[in-house]
């Protein structure tokens, strides 16, 4: 019986693919391995999809033209949660199935979020690098009970920050088309309002929402020219929810006070990137989603994937 080739293209799979050889052997798998940076763009996967049966992938660029040349392809296993890069419905159109791991990094993104909140309102990394610069300045400071925290997106991870984020007294704002469950909104002080107030309302703003036609640049110049009370962006989500060009803007006429990214419109974050030379920004190399325990999960979650996709398991 002939092997069914896999890409493995997924970074964080990458390093993984000898500890599951053996499941690879035993379903008469062959791993295909190529060199990747952050993901795979049209053009490099074109080179190599012809012949590919399934994937394990990150963030590579599955569009209707690769998708046309995947003439074996039967499944498409994302390692993660985002499949923006993947056009689903053209996908469907070619009978070829799209996995998923939701619910994958809640406990990891959610806790870095807090992490930036924390850091931005107690001045934690600004007062650092004034004492290493040997100015010994007492900052004025802000404790999170006298603060308004806006979350714009109430899935998984936008639950988790307003649970954890709660039991510092702050005020919660939330946005999301989709009303989030009772049990949530019963277990968490939260007020559901509208983009515009929340906007208008919030010390810190956090985004949490998928990339979709009706999510890019859900932040660009209007809606930083409405935040009365400049605030602190951050986004751990996906970077093209933010019009960087207005953000760096905004962030140079104080309009908001900061901002902390893990994510960017273009990745890695071009060298150019006038992100780079900001002082009241945080950067992060798309790294949120960091724990050993999640990523050991989604491992384990995106191969059997896999093997449902390939018909070798049932759900």
């Amino acid at each position: 019986m002939l092997k069914k080739n896999i890409l493995i293209s997924a970074p964080y799979f990458q390093p993984v693919v000898d500890k599951y050889m053996h499941v690879f052997e035993q379903y008469n798998l062959k791993p295909i391995v190529p060199k990747v940076t952050e993901r795979l763009e049209e053009h490099e996967l074109l080179e190599v999809i012809h012949d590919i049966q399934g994937t394990i992938c990150g963030d590579d660029r599955f569009t209707p033209k690769v998708l046309d040349a995947a003439k074996q392809l039967s499944v498409i296993s994302k390692w993660g949660t985002g499949i923006d890069s993947i056009d689903k419905a053209y996908a469907n159109q070619k009978n070829i199935q799209v996995f998923n791991t939701p619910n994958a990094f809640t406990n990891p993104v959610s806790d870095t979020v807090l992490g930036y909140i924390l850091t931005f309102a107690r001045q934690l990394h600004a007062m650092d690098t004034d004492v290493k610069k040997h100015i010994w300045e007492k900052r004025n400071l802000v404790s999170l009970y006298e603060c308004t925290l806006g979350i714009i997106g109430l899935g998984n991870i936008g639950q988790a920050i307003a649970r954890k984020a709660s039991s510092f007294g702050i005020r919660i704002l939330g946005h999301d088309p989709c009303k989030p469950p009772k049990e949530f909104l019963d277990s968490v002080s939260i007020e559901l309002v509208s983009k515009d107030f929340l906007l208008s309302k919030s010390d810190f703003i956090t985004l949490n929402c998928d990339l979709n036609d009706s999510s890019l640049h859900i932040l660009s110049t209007i809606e930083f020219t409405n935040m009365a009370k400049k605030p602190y962006i951050i986004n751990a989500a996906r970077g093209p929810l933010i019009d960087e060009i207005a953000l760096v803007k905004a962030l140079k006429d104080g309009k908001i006070k900061g901002a902390a990214l893990d994510v960017f419109e273009d990745e890695p974050l071009p060298p150019t990137s006038e992100l780079r030379s900001l002082e009241n920004v945080l950067l992060a190399p798309h790294n949120s989603n960091s724990s050993p325990d999640a990523w050991e999960k989604v491992h384990e979650q995106t191969l059997n994937n896999l093997l449902v996709g390939l018909g070798i398991w049932s759900k």
